[in-house]
């Protein structure tokens, strides 16, 4: 399975690259995790952004990819439904596109394109801070899977 996060902004603080590093070394080797970072707009206005950031995310993802983007606007998943959520992903063998928006969110034609829509909670969560808790669920979500002691719930 190829899996990646495309997500908006660049120039992440060491700590989130560390994070994201050390998740991605423990994840399958077959599983191709990596992350595609697109610039933050800033062209004076909100909607205008969402657009701009939202054309630049789907210019990361492969035609024929699952598309799923990361919103409050989502269905929030337990552990258990996420790790039933990567299996079923594994078996529609084409790659998995998990979409981070930038400070305003997603756009709406670029929520609407997604064939799933994942919210990790009501919160607001700093945009840095939403690749390392994606990752980490994702990895123990596949611990999961593998009846791995990593996840204790």
């Amino acid at each position: 399975m190829q899996l990646t996060i495309c997500a908006v902004g660049r120039k992440m603080p060491d700590w989130v690259n560390i994070a994201v590093v050390d998740y991605q070394k423990r994840l399958p080797k077959q599983w191709h995790f990596n992350v595609h970072e697109v610039a933050q707009a800033n062209l004076g206005n909100t909607t205008k952004n969402k657009v701009k950031e939202g054309k630049a995310l789907m210019e990361c993802v492969p035609e024929r990819a699952h598309v799923v983007s990361l919103d409050n606007r989502g269905k929030s998943w337990s552990t258990k439904e996420l790790a039933t959520e990567l299996n079923r992903w594994q078996e529609l063998g084409k790659p998995v596109s998990l979409l981070i928006g930038g400070p305003d969110g997603l756009d709406d034609a670029t929520f609407q394109r997604a064939d799933q829509k994942w919210s990790l909670s009501p919160l607001t969560f700093p945009h840095p801070l939403v690749r390392v808790v994606v990752i980490e669920q994702i990895y123990r979500a596949y611990t999961l899977t593998i009846n791995h002691p990593y996840h204790r719930a």
